[in-house]
């Protein structure tokens, strides 16, 4: 059975167009007018191993979180969608991630309870058109619209671009592990019978 999705959001502020594809390739393509954020989304799908296409057009005349924040919130719930009853799933995944001196860790479960923790070092407000306050934002929203539970901790790192880059990196390969199919696991991984 495939387990994919596709999202599509539209409102006042945004339209997006979200395509995940849990058992790919990691083929990865994301146009949303941010181009720090777009290469964001690509490393959740070439490290998530999932196919993605991600195509938002945004009132980036206003500024860029709208535009981030509505494109989170459709990569979420295209996560929750494809992941269906969540059977035979491993649940859980961890990751931690060097990139040069940024390290940055993660763990997901995807327990159907939305929580998010992320702890990160003060940064510049900006890489490129990107504002980099918006990283947290963009990890509630995924959390919340999919519905997941995900800690993501800055361990070490000064470079703005490698401390974001890293903690993509890390919850996509979290992500990975968590979304795996198990032989071993006999329905879904929970004591209550559902996620």
């Amino acid at each position: 059975m495939a387990r994919t999705a596709r999202i599509e959001r539209k409102t006042l502020e945004s339209d997006v167009l979200v395509e995940l594809d849990l058992d790919g390739t990691g083929v990865a393509s994301s146009d949303t007018g941010v181009p720090f954020f777009d290469h964001m989304m690509s490393q959740l799908g070439k490290h998530g191993g999932f196919d993605l296409t991600v195509r938002t057009r945004g009132d980036l005349h206003i500024d860029s979180h709208h535009t981030v924040e509505d494109t989170s919130i459709a990569f979420g719930s295209a996560l929750r969608e494809a992941l269906g009853d969540k059977v035979g799933i491993r649940r859980f995944g961890d990751a931690l991630v060097p990139l040069d001196e940024a390290l940055a860790q993660a763990a997901v479960d995807l327990s159907g309870r939305p929580y998010c923790v992320h702890v990160e070092p003060d940064l510049v407000g900006l890489i490129g058109t990107y504002d980099t306050t918006l990283t947290r934002h963009i990890f509630e929203s995924i959390t919340a619209s999919a519905r997941i539970a995900l800690h993501v901790r800055v361990l070490s790192g000064r470079n703005a671009h490698h401390v974001v880059e890293a903690q993509f990196k890390a919850v996509a390969r979290a992500m990975r592990d968590a979304v795996a199919r198990d032989a071993r696991v006999a329905g879904v991984p929970s004591t209550k019978g559902v996620l």
